[in-house]
């Protein structure tokens, strides 16, 4: 896996659970804004999605299964989009609240990624 990507994937998913976590204190549903940062976030998690299949195809193996790793990886790219779409039917600040769990699932997701490929 790449390093750089693996950061940045975590780095903005906690950004993401701190903008939507204040949202969510401040008594306020996910917005536009939101749904940018969603956005932002999905698209690094679906290239890591790419990056760790190209490897996989390489031949590049992870320390662990590699059912494992792909069971992660999956479970990475669409944890944010799914947290983002439940957001959506509760208008209140518990969809800010679900946004920003996804979000700290996804930075954990990406830390044991980073374990499983050998990391």
């Amino acid at each position: 896996m790449l390093d750089a990507l693996t950061i940045a994937v975590a780095v903005t998913a906690l950004a993401l659970a701190a903008w939507c976590g204040h949202a969510a204190y401040r008594d306020q549903p996910t917005k536009d804004w939101h749904f940018i940062g969603i956005a932002v976030v999905s698209v690094l998690a679906l290239a890591q999605l790419v990056v760790g299949i190209v490897q996989l195809a390489r031949g590049e193996e992870p320390a662990e299964s590699v059912a494992i790793f792909l069971a992660y990886l999956i479970g990475s790219a669409l944890a944010v989009p799914a947290a983002g779409f439940l957001s959506l039917g509760e208008r209140t600040r518990w969809g800010s609240a679900t946004v920003a769990a996804g979000a700290v699932v996804l930075a954990v997701l990406e830390v044991r990624l980073h374990d499983i490929w050998g990391g």
